[in-house]
């Protein structure tokens, strides 16, 4: 069997015995040989039929030989005897080498040395491989003999047939002249010789043109161009002349005699034609009025149409496999009626395809088209998959849905929230690198703290626009009505639907309930549902995360990027890419906004805290985006992936706490700098209500109670709680929280409270005007005329220090006395705790600034009354020249002056409107029984500096320090009338006893001269009188704290 198939490979020169294809060398030499044989078949030989190609040139007569690429034929045997002599089978010895020869003529060749492929070098390599150089040397002598032999023979062949190939050139080329310039003038000789002596010497003169340079082909170039008869390429080998007559005149008979001839053939065509399209008239229609309906959208009619069209096409696919299993012959109609229909069916089919690929394209597309009033937006899609169902489609329409709602879910979470992160950046950049507030600017806002945020401001307008603009982000991310959150639970509404299996209910089978098997979402495809939805979920908690618990982003390149063109799900409103998408429009790509400088403020590590931001918009906005992030945050856990006891809860869980906490943390800092700022609200005009009292306390008790009762909203997140269901993701807050809140509050009072101090014992720059009605807290505030009259009403000398202590005092009482205890009750009825150790520490504040800012008021005071006492008695002058002194020494008068000042300037700076208000008289008394007490202590000191004392001493010192108790009786305190009581004994200890026995008997006269001394001192030191209808005189003794 394999000799065979070699021989066969042999006999056709193939390279493989099951060729898949024939050769293409071999198929041109077919092709040749059979062009050639046609023009044998005439019976009648021509003159040159010696020059037509025969058998014995047609083909070799030796087995094997082929056709190369350019032509030449090859004798090449099957095998052939070793050239250098060493074997009579070369084949033999190639196949002990294993070498594939009889199957691969073509590598047989390379060894054959009648081949033209024949090579050397691989002959040798794997014929004579194992030759030694000996052996080789005797294969060249051999090869060298037989090479002279054949040599021999071809010299004898070509000299034995010499005549012969003379001959045959000179015929072949009196044929080729001939042909060639047939229909020309020609010169006969060279073509046709006259006598067998004239052949004979064209024969040699043939024989020798080629040497001589005269005759043959070079010199026919002299001869006139051929004409249109000639046997050339050119003139189409003598036909070109008649060509186009004989192609006019068929033209002309066709147009003559056409119609003539087919008519009758063309009235029978056309009535077919006609009877045919009468009888299929529906399948020619369906075409136009699919794509009618198409144009129209008017999908029902589309589904009816199409069913109706592979209801044709089912009907003739029928028709066709009953024909082909019964073995019968189809009907000419019934051929037609299958024809018609497939074409019918192509057409359909190719519209319906392009119908399907716009409905997919919709189908995709349909969440990135804003929902329109109406609300029909939200069914488009069931109408979109309804008619994929019709149609019958591969893929199921519903998974496709979904899982392109939720890729375009994905990427509008991410780009939202990628983008807001970069404005809110940006914004905050600016206000950073900008100026900060001045102290009178951020004053003007912290008094705004009682009025309502939304007629009022609380902060300055970058603040707020920064604040605007995280709360536009969080209502676009988080509001379940309107925002992305919204979407997403929108999305699995419809997803739980459809695993549901309720939504089904509501779509068709297709045609003939083909579609059936899409109405059911798989397992696999509801797990990874069910994986979307969390992975949406982590995107919200991650955006959400990002901007309360990571600090300021870096890189703001997004926002300087050229914009990208829409894409398929791009949403078709620029708003829902980023809240405000034009604000930054204007914004240079190679100078963007530089990095806020770090100098050390609370707010360069919170991305979402606007830099110089008060404690009043802080609390406002946070507590707003706490009850965005909670209630977020309960809706997350109602849907079902995330719901209670799954990990996603634990991490919304977590988001809540971490955002409180960041939040509570930025409140903190801000209100303890304004705590530190507060003392610039001090704009030293009196309270309506209270005109012992300045404005301050007000606005320090509304602006803790802003901050308190925006703390609470934060820390406990009310509003979100009042929501059903939200308890359980939003924990009560830790005791390290409450007891940071804490510990500002005692804080905030200390700071807020030493400012007020501050105020009142600090220097104000004055112009020459002594009373200052318009102060430099007041200046960036614009008053109209009624508040200018308010202001001349209510104005205070602000440029006295005393005036500012006296205020300052008052309204340390105040605040001691009623704002302080209602802050601390706020505060635990707030928090739900007790401030036993705060409110403890709070009292010894403000005791201890009190008593700072009482001793600050009286000491100048205590000061020159002490000198005027101490250098009065120590004078020389003061022992009485007389027996019995009648009057008091002039240092008292100068003490009780003194008293009498403080009493008027305590008096008219501290004046209530109300006759009756205690307030007023309590600080009077307060200070003016202070003063008593020392002013006893310095007559004390005094009078221990003399050793002795006479009794015109002993009675001129009596005189001098009862007038001052009782004048001072009102305000004498226990510890007054003890020192009194200490001054008589001392006094008492420097006298002997005669003295004393004589003083016993001058009281009388004594007690004469001191009522007569206060009777005509009266009008003078009338102040210092009990007011009628008071019942007892002011006690109030100072226990200096401080």
């Amino acid at each position: 069997m394999a000799e065979l198939e070699t021989n066969v490979a042999s006999h056709y020169n193939l390279t493989n015995p099951y060729p898949v294809e024939w050769p293409a060398e071999l198929e041109e030499s077919d092709e040749e040989d059979a062009s050639k044989s046609t023009l044998n078949v005439r019976k009648s030989r021509s003159r040159y039929s010696a020059l037509e190609p025969s058998a014995s040139t047609r083909r070799s007569v030796i087995p094997g030989s082929q056709k190369t690429g350019d032509g030449r034929a090859n004798l090449v045997q099957k095998d052939e005897p070793d050239p250098l002599g060493g074997s009579d089978s070369v084949v033999k010895i190639l196949r002990q080498r294993g070498l594939p020869v009889d199957d691969d003529s073509r590598l047989r060749n390379k060894f054959m040395l009648s081949s033209t492929t024949f090579s050397p070098p691989l002959f040798l390599s794997q014929v004579h491989s194992k030759a030694s150089t000996q052996a080789l040397l005797g294969g060249l002598d051999s090869l060298s003999q037989s090479i002279d032999q054949k040599s021999a023979s071809l010299k004898v062949l070509v000299e034995s047939n010499f005549e012969r190939f003379v001959r045959a050139k000179a015929t072949i080329d009196n044929v080729y002249t001939e042909m060639r310039n047939q229909g020309s003038s020609r010169d006969p000789s060279p073509s046709r010789p006259q006598s067998p002596g004239a052949r004979r010497a064209a024969r040699a003169s043939a024989h020798f043109r080629n040497f001589s340079g005269n005759g043959g082909p070079g010199a026919l170039n002299q001869n006139p161009a051929p004409k249109k008869n000639a046997l050339v390429k050119e003139s189409e080998y003598g036909i070109l002349g008649i060509k186009n007559p004989l192609l006019e005149v068929a033209q002309k008979a066709e147009d003559v005699w056409g119609p003539a001839l087919g008519g009758k053939e063309r009235e029978t065509t056309l009535k077919a034609v006609t009877n045919a399209v009468t009888k299929d008239r529906p399948l020619y229609e369906l075409g136009a009025n699919l794509s009618r309906s198409i144009k129209q959208k008017n999908y029902e009619a589309i589904v009816e149409q199409y069913n109706m069209a592979r209801s044709y096409a089912n009907g003739a696919k029928d028709l066709a496999e009953r024909t082909t299993n019964g073995r019968q012959q189809l009907s000419d109609d019934e051929v037609h009626h299958i024809i018609v229909t497939g074409r019918m069916w192509m057409d359909a089919e190719e519209q319906i395809k392009k119908l399907k690929r716009e409905v997919w394209r919709r189908l995709s597309n349909v969440q990135s088209v804003l929902p329109s009033a109406n609300g029909l937006q939200q069914e488009e899609h069931m109408e979109l998959i309804s008619l994929l169902l019709e149609l019958g489609v591969e893929d199921n329409p519903i998974w496709v849905w979904l899982l392109s709602r939720y890729d375009y879910l994905k990427n509008k979470i991410t780009a939202v929230s990628e983008r807001s992160k970069v404005e809110i950046e940006i914004t905050r950049r600016r206000l950073a690198n900008a100026e900060k507030p001045s102290p009178s600017t951020s004053a003007s806002f912290l008094r705004n703290a009682s009025k309502d945020p939304s007629t009022y401001a609380q902060d300055n307008d970058g603040v707020i626009e920064m604040w605007e603009l995280i709360n536009a982000y969080l209502v676009k991310l988080l509001s379940p009505q309107n925002g992305l959150l919204a979407e997403i639970i929108d999305f699995w509404d419809s997803t739980q639907s459809f695993i549901s299996g309720q939504k089904q209910k509501l779509l068709p089978t297709g045609f003939e309930g083909q579609s059936r098997e899409h109405h059911r979402l798989s397992d696999a495809g509801v797990q990874d549902l069910q994986k979307g939805l969390i992975e949406l979920v982590n995107l919200v908690k991650g955006a959400i995360l990002a901007l309360f618990a990571d600090p300021p982003i870096e890189d703001i390149s997004l926002l300087l990027s050229p914009t990208l063109p829409n894409s398929p799900n791009t949403p078709a409103s620029a708003a829902a890419l980023s809240p405000r998408d034009n604000r930054f429009g204007s914004l240079n790509a190679g100078q963007p906004p530089p990095p806020s400088p770090k100098k050390g403020e609370p707010w360069e590590e919170f991305a979402f805290w606007p830099p110089y931001s008060n404690s009043l918009s802080a609390v406002h906005y946070l507590s707003k985006f706490l009850v965005l992030v909670g209630t977020a945050a309960s809706e997350m856990t109602s849907m079902n992936p995330s719901g209670s006891g799954t990990q996603i809860y634990e991490k919304l869980k977590t988001l809540v706490s971490g955002s409180r906490e960041r939040c509570v943390r930025a409140v903190l800092a801000a209100w303890n700098n304004d705590a530190e700022n507060c003392k610039n609200v001090e704009d030293w005009t009196r309270s309506a209500e209270k005109r012992d009292q300045t404005k301050m306390p007000q606005h320090f008790v509304a602006l803790e109670s802003s901050v308190l009762s925006g703390l609470q909203k934060i820390l406990y997140i009310s509003e979100a709680m009042a929501k059903s269901g939200t308890s359980d993701v939003i924990s009560p807050p830790p005791a390290k929280l409450l007891q940071m809140v804490r510990t500002q509050f005692v804080t905030s009072i200390y700071k807020a409270l030493s400012g007020m101090v501050e105020n009142a014992e600090k220097a104000l720059k004055t112009s020459d005007d002594e009373w200052i009605v318009v102060t430099q807290a007041m200046a960036s505030t614009a008053l109209d005329a009624s508040t200018s009259d308010t202001l001349t009403a209510n104005a205070i000398d602000a440029s006295n220090r005393n005036v500012r202590m006296l205020l300052t005092l008052s309204n340390l009482k105040a605040l001691r006395v009623d704002y302080v205890p209602q802050l601390i009750s706020l505060f635990e009825s707030s928090f739900s705790v007790k401030l036993t150790e705060e409110s403890k520490t709070i009292r010894d504040v403000l005791g201890q600034i009190d008593a700072r800012l009482f001793a600050s008021y009286t000491r100048p005071t205590i000061s020159s009354m002490s000198s005027a006492i101490k250098a009065g008695i120590a004078s020389p002058d003061w022992p009485p020249t007389t027996n019995r002194p009648d009057q008091v020494r002039p240092y008292v008068y100068s003490t009780m002056l003194s008293l009498v000042l403080v009493h008027t300037e305590v008096s008219t700076t501290c004046s209530s409107s109300n006759t009756s208000s205690s307030s007023t008289t309590f600080l009077l008394a307060e200070i003016l029984s202070y003063l008593l007490e020392q002013i006893s202590q310095s007559l004390l000191d005094a009078f221990k500096e003399r050793p002795k004392y006479s009794l015109p001493a002993l009675m001129q010192a009596t005189l001098d320090t009862e007038f001052i108790a009782q004048t001072m009786s009102q305000y004498a305190t226990d510890k007054a009338s003890q020192i009194q009581s200490q001054i008589y004994l001392e006094l008492d200890r420097r006298t002997n006893n005669d003295a004393r026995t004589r003083l016993q008997s001058e009281l009388g006269d004594m007690r004469g001269v001191l009522k007569r001394l206060r009777e005509g001192t009266k009008s003078e030191f009338a102040c210092f009188k009990k007011p009628r209808g008071e019942r007892g005189g002011a006690r109030a003794e100072r226990k200096m704290t401080g």
